[in-house]
């Protein structure tokens, strides 16, 4: 059977569905290196993050048959993943499952106001706005030091923003795919997600004044 030519993942998936193995290898190749890091967040090492992957892959051999579309593969498999992750990681003592957010529109994760309030003006408005990252080229997000930074940024978050803002940004799903994902409303999502960028954005404009 010839390889695989580069596809997206509608295209692998039918090619799965109908018995195609190379398809199927080819799709774990393209999403195990995100499956391990979003795991990691939610475990204690990195043996069973792995763990959680292989049994995540299991799961989808299973099902795939059954999967019919109505969301995206990507969604059905972080979703799949995330809820045998969160069950690894209750039971180390590590994990407070997203249902556990409720109907909160604070999102507080005991952090504080996402922003500091000295950057706002009486009426509401920006009296301090966030610097555009793209009005410095010299320290384009691009760089080695800059995705360095960003990664410890997102690292030190808070494990709910953390899950949020890496399904958003570096994954690149969709508001809908990570609400999908991790059972969240809306309202949820997007405070988790502005706390999370607001933060990493804080950590790049350090960088950038030094």
């Amino acid at each position: 059977m010839p390889p695989v030519a580069p596809a997206d993942d509608q295209q692998l998936v039918e090619r799965a569905q109908a018995g195609d193995e190379e398809a199927f290898t080819a799709l774990v190749r393209r999403h195990s290196p995100a499956l391990l890091r979003l795991a990691r967040m939610y475990v204690a090492s990195t043996a069973v993050a792995e763990e959680v992957v292989q049994e995540t892959w299991l799961a989808v051999l299973k099902g795939l048959e059954r999967f019919e579309g109505r969301s995206s593969f990507k969604t059905w498999l972080f979703r799949i993943l995330v809820n045998r992750a969160k069950t690894k990681g209750v039971r180390e003592h590590r994990s407070i499952p997203f249902a556990s957010i409720g109907e909160d529109t604070s999102g507080d994760d005991g952090d504080g106001p996402s922003v500091d309030p000295v950057r706002f003006a009486p009426d509401g408005a920006w009296a301090s706005p966030p610097r555009h990252w793209e009005d410095d080229p010299e320290a384009a997000l691009r760089s080695k030091e800059a995705r360095r930074l960003v990664e410890a940024a997102i690292d030190e978050l808070p494990e709910r923003q953390k899950v949020v803002i890496t399904l958003r940004d570096l994954e690149g799903l969709s508001s809908e795919e990570v609400r999908n994902a991790l059972d969240l409303s809306e309202t949820n999502q997007r405070v988790l997600l502005h706390r999370a960028r607001t933060k990493v954005r804080a950590a790049l404009e350090d960088w950038i004044d030094a």
